[in-house]
C-alpha cells in the first residue's frame, strides 16, 4: 500500500516538474498530470538502465533528468488529445 502511496507521490513531483519545464500553460488535469508523471518515471528508469546510469553513487541526477524529460514528453503527447476530448463537450 505505501509503494503506492509513493508511486502516486513522485509522480504528481515528476509531473509538476515536467510541467515547469514546459513553455505556456497546459491545460492537463491534477490526475493526468500524475499519470505522465508515473509514465515518465518508469520510462526515464528503464532508458537510465540501458544507458548505464540508473545506480550511481549519490543522487541519480541523469536518471531524474530523463524521468522529467519523458514526463515532459508524455505532457506533450497528452495536451491535444486531452484539449480535443474536453472541447467535444
Amino acid at each position: 500500500m505505501f509503494q503506492i502511496i509513493w508511486i502516486v507521490i513522485s509522480g504528481l513531483i515528476i509531473g509538476a516538474l515536467a510541467r515547469a519545464v514546459l513553455r505556456g500553460r497546459q491545460q492537463l488535469p491534477l490526475w493526468l498530470t500524475i499519470v505522465a508523471g508515473i509514465i515518465g518515471a518508469l520510462i526515464g528508469n528503464v532508458i537510465a538502465s540501458a544507458a548505464g546510469v540508473r545506480h550511481t553513487g549519490g543522487v541519480d541526477w541523469v536518471r531524474h533528468v530523463l524521468q522529467i524529460a519523458v514526463a515532459a514528453g508524455a505532457i506533450v503527447i497528452l495536451q491535444p488529445i486531452w484539449r480535443s476530448r474536453s472541447s467535444r463537450r
